[in-house]
């Protein structure tokens, strides 16, 4: 109950204070390429309900026709606007819309597509699945340059499904095993200091 009402504030806090970068980045996602504002993508959240998870769209429209839905450094669907936007994580910021909404935190496990969520061994997806998605994690600060990681290896996929993810769901079993509001606390606080550097 804190935590949602934690969440809940300041998302709401958040949503007003940068109501006006908001604005801006949206009007420069529109001027730079053809398509929406935000991207919306299918994400498993909390008990293994799916969402559509907010994001500023950083791809050509219908990029993952073209591609894998994982992204690498210098993708050739990245808009212009996109690897700035990607770089410091402000196409993340809609996703205070989802944390409003409840349907995720502003800290949790990372919300993976279905595709990914397949792999996940059946003794940790209860676990993982079982507290809401959030917008950073320990793995995120882990994985900070995970995209660059990515593009070097010469099967992407194949790198993240048997390296990154393994690690990721570790980090996630980790943080529910010791969730509490100071250690989100924490856990926010290393994130921007990751994003400022």
């Amino acid at each position: 109950m804190i935590k949602r009402l934690f969440d809940l504030f300041f998302s709401i806090l958040g949503l007003i204070v940068l109501s006006p970068i908001l604005l801006m980045i949206a009007i420069w996602v529109k001027w730079d390429s053809e398509g929406p504002v935000f991207f919306r993508q299918e994400r498993v959240g909390q008990f293994g309900k799916t969402f559509y998870i907010h994001k500023f769209r950083t791809m050509i429209v219908n990029a993952e026709k073209y591609g894998m839905q994982i992204t690498v450094s210098n993708d050739s669907r990245i808009t212009r606007s996109g690897f700035i936007l990607r770089r410091y994580k402000l196409d993340e910021l809609p996703q205070l819309i989802d944390v409003f909404l409840g349907r995720m935190s502003f800290v949790g496990p990372r919300p993976e597509v279905p595709k990914y969520v397949n792999y996940y061994p059946s003794s940790l997806k209860e676990i993982v699945l079982s507290v809401k998605p959030g917008i950073t994690d320990l793995a995120s600060i882990e994985f900070y340059d995970e995209n660059k990681l990515l593009g070097q290896s010469s099967d992407p996929e194949k790198t993240y499904k048997e390296k990154i993810l393994p690690i990721k769901l570790q980090y996630c079993v980790d943080y529910v095993n010791k969730k509490n509001l100071w250690h989100d606390v924490l856990i926010i606080l290393k994130t921007l200091k990751v994003i400022s550097r």
